[in-house]
């Protein structure tokens, strides 16, 4: 897994750019001061889940395998979650504490199995390389190129899921063509053969727990000066130098021009929002608008899980809190949906 802090000479550089998570010197050195140290994949004691990391050229991911997969029948398949971490595209990792702890839970409660992606991260590979890994970890794991992904993962029920970032790059992974054509192409075979007949959309779900979007114009009770939008948007530019603003489709998912809700390529949607989170605005926007977009076949395919008295990610920060568990609960309902 690769370490989200670089280290180098010239403590005394003029710092360049400041965002928290990340800091630039001119000398371009990088330093991620708030980002903990990454933990090694194996057995997690806590859950039995064994883990291990699959280096796959520019990126890589951590597979994770419940306890459950032993003790099933042979033929039993799981369900598989890809996952993508959060981190404003510029920190963390696949191999954070954080993302780590909640990926040994949530495949060991589902039970499923997990592919957590490891991105490369801004500003030391700008967007969309970030975009680009996710999509290419999702392609291999419909692949079935693993061992663990072609015996004990069911491709016919696969999930995207990720927080703020990750939840941001799993939008754009449920619209993207090479996606959604499968699902477009049965689409147009079933109203010619019947006449309208409804297609099996490819992913089974996906969930993004408090994504991050934005946007020029103000949702719900958002900030509207100009200036505080600008700074909303601030980091997203600086980890996508060539981003068409604030309403670039990827930021902006209904923004004019955007890819239409309606095609996304899974048959339900799951929004996680938090109260003293300054996206949720966003969230419950989204997660009407999705609805809205799918008309009929929206009923029921989207759910929109709102946590009150809590901050953005707090799961990673309160993780055995009774609204952690309550959220993780919820998550695992979704995935075993009928």
């Amino acid at each position: 897994m690769a370490s989200n802090n670089t280290a180098g000479e010239g403590s005394a550089d003029e710092v360049l750019h400041e965002f928290g998570i990340v800091r630039v010197y001119k000398s371009g050195r990088v330093e991620r001061p708030l980002v903990a140290q990454p933990v090694a994949s194996g057995l997690d004691a806590a859950t039995g889940v064994e883990s291990r990391d699959v280096q796959l050229g520019n990126y890589s991911v951590r597979l994770y395998l419940p306890p459950a997969a032993a003790a099933a029948a042979p033929r039993a398949k799981l369900p598989i979650i890809v996952y993508v971490h959060g981190g404003g595209f510029v920190a963390e990792s696949a191999a954070s504490p954080g993302c780590h702890r909640f990926l040994n839970r949530l495949t060991a409660a589902c039970p499923a199995l997990g592919v957590s992606v490891e991105y490369r991260l801004a500003p030391e590979h700008p967007l969309p390389a970030a975009y680009d890994d996710s999509l290419a970890a999702l392609k291999w794991t419909l692949s079935a190129a693993d061992p663990w992904v072609a015996a004990r993962g069911d491709l016919g029920r696969v999930f995207l899921a990720g927080d703020s970032a990750g939840a941001n790059i799993c939008h754009y992974l449920a619209v993207h063509p090479d996606v959604i054509g499968a699902y477009q192409a049965r689409q147009g075979q079933g109203q010619g053969e019947g006449g309208g007949a409804r297609a099996r959309r490819r992913l089974k779900g996906a969930v993004l727990i408090h994504p991050w979007f934005w946007g020029s114009e103000a949702v719900g009770g958002e900030p509207r000066h100009p200036a505080a939008r600008a700074m909303g948007a601030r980091l997203w530019l600086f980890a996508c130098p060539g981003a068409d603003g604030m309403d670039d489709p990827r930021m902006n998912p209904m923004a004019p021009g955007a890819p239409g809700l309606d095609t996304m390529a899974c048959e339900r949607v799951m929004v996680c929002a938090a109260e003293h989170d300054f996206l949720r605005w966003r969230s419950r926007a989204y997660a009407e608008a999705v609805a809205a977009a799918r008309g009929v076949e929206g009923e029921g395919s989207v759910e929109l899980l709102e946590t009150e008295g809590e901050g953005h990610v707090f799961y990673v920060f309160k993780p055995d809190g009774a609204k952690a568990k309550d959220m993780l609960d919820r998550i695992v309902s979704f995935v075993n949906a009928p």
